[in-house]
């Protein structure tokens, strides 16, 4: 029998299973074409929130995965994503073209992808003032409107520019989408969306192998009888963190939704692995940026890389 994973309630009322599946490929042909399957297997084993992107360019085989599921449509949770050349004057067709992609007649949750708006040119990553984040935010609010989403978010964002994004916003962020675990627990930016109401979502939730096979993480692993990946899970949800992990095995989807209870002294010693440690969004040795914004731009000053001179 499939686990039952819980719930959040957003801060509009919407519910969202704390554990989803990622949907990400590698755009290969291989790869893409074997995202329906896994995911039908994720479904087939519990999951019930999918979070998916244009950059991943799996929204087509996500809806189809959907549909040949037989599940009926309101049980699942579907998360999509603005893509960052699209802010402002794109901001409803870019919506709809992965409403038609999806083909789920309606999108749970919308969310900016990343503050920045980018433009790319002879192959390379530039961004664009011409547009703000508060642009990009005013059109996603309208969407609402239209009955099609019913709840929008943004990813990346840090307390610098979502106090910025407050300034102009009429609806506030019901998610924040970050990169989140162990060796960067962004505790500053938890307790500010605390405070704002807004739920936060992990990426890269395990920390991959880096946090994976630190000692304390495996010791507690052979402690409770689990892998190290259900551990750290287990300390997201211990925060109230919805977590989206993504894995194409069928015995690792399992493991990923039985998540054990740690006892408040381990959860503890988990939280002091912190060391503001960014495994997924790191910035250019060279260039000290990351897709054309500096770390000052993205609110990381806290987060000082060794750059090459």
């Amino acid at each position: 029998m499939a686990a039952q994973i819980p719930k959040i309630k957003l801060n509009n009322g919407v519910e969202v299973p704390i554990i989803g599946t990622g949907s990400y490929a590698d755009p290969t042909p291989e790869d893409q074409a074997r995202v329906k399957d896994w995911i039908l297997t994720a479904l087939k084993n519990g999951y019930r929130h999918i979070d998916t992107a244009v950059l991943y360019g799996t929204e087509k085989v996500v809806g189809e995965a959907i549909k040949a599921s037989g599940i009926p449509r309101e049980e699942i949770f579907v998360t999509a994503k603005l893509r960052e050349p699209n802010h402002f004057e794109r901001v409803r067709e870019s919506f709809e073209t992965s409403l038609a992609n999806l083909g789920t007649g309606y999108v749970d949750l919308y969310m900016m992808h990343l503050p920045q708006a980018i433009v790319y040119e002879d192959g390379t990553v530039k961004t664009t003032d011409s547009v703000t984040f508060n642009d990009a935010w005013a059109e996603m609010e309208k969407l609402l409107d239209t009955g099609k989403v019913r709840a929008i978010g943004v990813s990346n964002f840090s307390v610098k520019n979502l106090e910025k994004l407050f300034t102009t916003a009429k609806v506030a962020p019901a998610m924040n989408q970050v990169e989140l675990h162990p060796y960067l627990a962004q505790n500053g930016l938890r307790e500010y969306c605390a405070k704002k109401g807004i739920a936060m979502t992990a990426y890269t939730p395990s920390g991959y192998s880096i946090v994976r096979s630190d000692p304390l993480i495996v010791s507690l692993a052979d402690k409770y009888k689990v892998t190290p990946t259900q551990v750290i899970f287990a300390w997201h949800l211990s925060r109230g963190t919805v977590i989206v992990p993504k894995s194409e095995n069928n015995e690792r989807q399992k493991e990923n939704i039985n998540i054990p209870t740690l006892s408040e002294e381990d959860i503890d010693k988990i939280w002091a692995l912190d060391r503001g440690e960014r495994l997924c969004g790191k910035v250019d040795a060279k260039t000290g940026q990351l897709y054309g914004w500096t770390l000052e731009q993205f609110g990381w000053e806290n987060y000082h890389p060794k750059l090459q001179v």
